[in-house]
């Protein structure tokens, strides 16, 4: 798999993981909004009244994906963190400008040892 390729895996799935979410989240946000007080007053007739009517299928399927989706992108992001921390950086990745503050801090560490010696 090349990268570009890759990349147009990774942009479609968090895209993907972004719409379901939201999904999710008004379901959730308009099924509890508009909870009647009286459970015969539901009107089971919409999706909405369904799941108000229905707990169970409501927590099979909105509540748990939810957590399920939560715990992937908790992993995911501590897997990036991990990865881009451990990412070396060669000399050659540096601009002019960089080698050359590097430079200068590592002549300022240098002259820095020699004096407290």
């Amino acid at each position: 798999m090349n990268a570009k390729t890759k990349k147009v895996l990774l942009i479609g799935g968090i895209a993907l993981d972004i719409a379901i979410t939201s999904f999710l989240l008004v379901v959730s946000i308009i099924m509890l909004a508009t909870m009647p007080k009286n459970i015969m007053d539901i009107d089971t007739s919409t999706f909405i009244g369904f799941l108000q009517r229905n707990p169970g299928v409501y927590l099979g399927t909105c509540v748990v994906p939810l957590f399920v989706l939560l715990a992937i992108n908790i992993t995911a992001l501590v897997w990036y963190v991990k990865k881009v921390a451990n990412k070396k950086i060669a000399l050659n990745d540096l601009s002019d400008e960089q080698k050359e503050a590097l430079r200068k801090q590592l002549l300022a560490e240098m002259s820095k040892k020699s004096d407290d010696k």
